[in-house]
């Protein structure tokens, strides 16, 4: 049985939970690959409402087993604090594994994250203050901890010995700020340890031994394609592989072992934080998309900027990732617009672009060229099939899977777990 992977086709925020837990009752493993409590997915089950930010939405479904990979890096007070969050409601999170050879997120590099995005000013990139960043560059420079560490104190405290004569140098002679002791964060890790150790172990032999016996293994990108350190809109990105391809990296999955990656796309387009985004609306459209979507960060808080459609990403994710299906959420938003324009191509200098400009000053100056599809009016929330939509909106369903490069499967009406049309099976 192959693994199937589900990937953000946007800057994120596209429904990827709701995906996910929509596929979670049919698979056996669903694994959180890339990112840590940096981004969130809302998952509706009838009247309940679930906030996950470093969990794998798989966690809510009883038959699954949640599992944070090695591409993942934990910050423990979080971890436990939505373990233990959960549990007060009533959800089993027993089955969770965590990977040896996950990133733990020290608190000193909380404190850089938030310092050095100050100092940046004008230049910020839109960080979200909680040490991915630092974390996964400690990775890079070989300086990291890992979750096996922590099993291993004379191990642990050199590790943070090296790290804290860089780190306390940079806090206090750069930042002016104060350096944490080793022994501090020695013990703030070593706090986790009883808790933490029957959740660890070797993820990637427990994940293909999974397919090996033909269980289902579900891949969970945390961020999106055009938030990928490789392939999104450098510097503005996160710190990890949110791709396919990091799918792959991040769980010790191989390649071949990957068959089916379902882009997760709105049927409109956001972003939160800093970068260029081409379709960006300043007027009344633009608020009225925000308030009826309910576009606030589930992590941060913060307002999510919103445009049209743009299939120039949707083209470009469904190449870089190797998109065979998307899932197309939030249709029921656009409901009340008396056209719908759609982004097929860019204007660069007078110059078209029908795909993704090579380089980023381009990206930062290209206008969205429209085609305005017309809009419709009905309450499509509780539409189960496609024929139940009304023409127009079975219209503009139809154009953005000519444009974007794959299939759309599903389309989504609405936030709850049964708002969900399917028009070709996922699994």
């Amino acid at each position: 049985m192959p693994a199937i992977a589900i990937i953000g086709a946007q800057w994120g925020d596209e429904g990827k939970g709701k995906a996910t837990d929509l596929l979670g009752s049919r698979v056996d493993y669903v694994v959180k690959f890339n990112g840590g409590n940096n981004a969130g997915h809302t998952v509706v089950i009838g009247d309940e409402k679930y906030a996950l930010h470093l969990l794998p939405s798989g966690i809510l479904s009883p038959n699954c087993t949640p599992v944070i990979g090695n591409g993942v890096v934990v910050d423990l007070d979080v971890l436990f604090e939505e373990l233990d969050g959960l549990t007060a409601r009533g959800v089993d999170v027993s089955k969770l594994r965590i990977s040896a050879s996950a990133h733990v997120i020290p608190s000193y590099n909380r404190a850089l994250d938030k310092v050095t995005e100050r100092f940046l000013g004008s230049r910020r990139l839109g960080t979200t203050g909680r040490g991915i960043g630092p974390t996964y560059a400690d990775k890079m420079n070989r300086i990291g901890i890992r979750i096996q560490d922590l099993f291993d104190e004379s191990i642990l405290r050199k590790k943070v010995e090296g790290a804290l004569d860089l780190k306390g140098q940079i806090l206090t002679k750069v930042y002016n700020r104060r350096a944490p002791e080793v022994d501090e964060i020695v013990g703030e890790l070593l706090a986790h340890v009883d808790r933490l150790r029957p959740m660890v172990c070797d993820t990637g032999l427990l994940l293909n031994q999974a397919l090996v016996r033909d269980e289902i293994v579900l891949l969970e990108g945390g961020q999106a394609t055009l938030l990928d350190v490789d392939h999104g809109t450098y510097p503005f990105v996160t710190s990890s592989s949110a791709t396919s391809a990091g799918a792959c990296t991040g769980s010790g999955i191989p390649p071949n072992r990957l068959d089916q990656v379902i882009g997760i796309i709105k049927a409109y387009t956001t972003r939160v934080g800093e970068g260029p985004f081409p379709t960006e609306l300043f007027d009344d459209a633009g608020a009225h998309l925000s308030k009826i979507g309910a576009e606030f960060g589930v992590t941060t808080g913060r307002a999510r900027r919103c445009g049209w459609y743009d299939s120039v990403i949707a083209r470009y994710a469904a190449r870089v990732n190797g998109v065979t299906d998307f899932v197309l959420t939030k249709l029921d938003v656009l409901t009340g617009f008396d056209q719908v324009p759609i982004c097929v191509a860019y204007e660069v200098n007078g110059v078209r672009h029908d795909e993704m400009p090579v380089n980023q000053s381009d990206f930062h100056h290209a206008v969205p060229i429209y085609e305005y599809l017309p809009g419709w009016w009905e309450d499509i929330s509780e539409c189960r099939t496609f024929e139940e939509l009304p023409a127009n909106a079975r219209a503009y369903v139809e154009r953005a899977e000519e444009l974007s490069g794959a299939r759309i499967s599903v389309v989504g009406v609405g936030p709850s777990r049964d708002a969900t049309i399917v028009r070709h099976e996922l699994l």
